[in-house]
């Protein structure tokens, strides 16, 4: 993949303005922004500066295919439910929003995370 041109804090307001088109949806996180819902994580800006979104197998593969990307790495894992978002890709809110509404319904249809945290009475 090409360097980018974008500097993170350009990539951090493209991200800000992708998730508020998707109403319920939050930015999360100070270093790495995040969304999540239910416990499932399904977006996030990775500290390498890319874009994840995280896809039903069906998409996951045509998204691969249509903007030559391919699987997110982290860490030296690959993440197999998240794709890289090009960066030509997260400069166009409108094209983007779709597959970003896409995640959110994945991630809804999926069977909540039990939560670590207590609960404040």
């Amino acid at each position: 993949m090409e360097k980018s041109k974008l500097t993170r804090e350009k990539k951090i307001s493209l991200y800000n303005k992708l998730v508020g088109t998707c109403p319920g949806a939050t930015v999360k996180g100070d270093t790495i922004p995040y969304t999540s819902l239910n416990g499932h994580m399904y977006s996030f800006l990775s500290k390498q500066d890319e874009m994840t979104l995280k896809l039903p197998a069906d998409e996951r593969e045509k998204f691969i295919a249509k903007y030559k990307t391919r699987l997110a790495e982290n860490y030296g894992v690959v993440q197999k439910e998240y794709v890289v978002v090009p960066d030509s890709l997260l400069e166009k809110t409108g094209e983007l929003k779709k597959y970003f509404a896409m995640s959110y319904d994945y991630v809804s249809s999926l069977k909540p995370k039990p939560t670590t945290r207590t609960r404040k009475s």
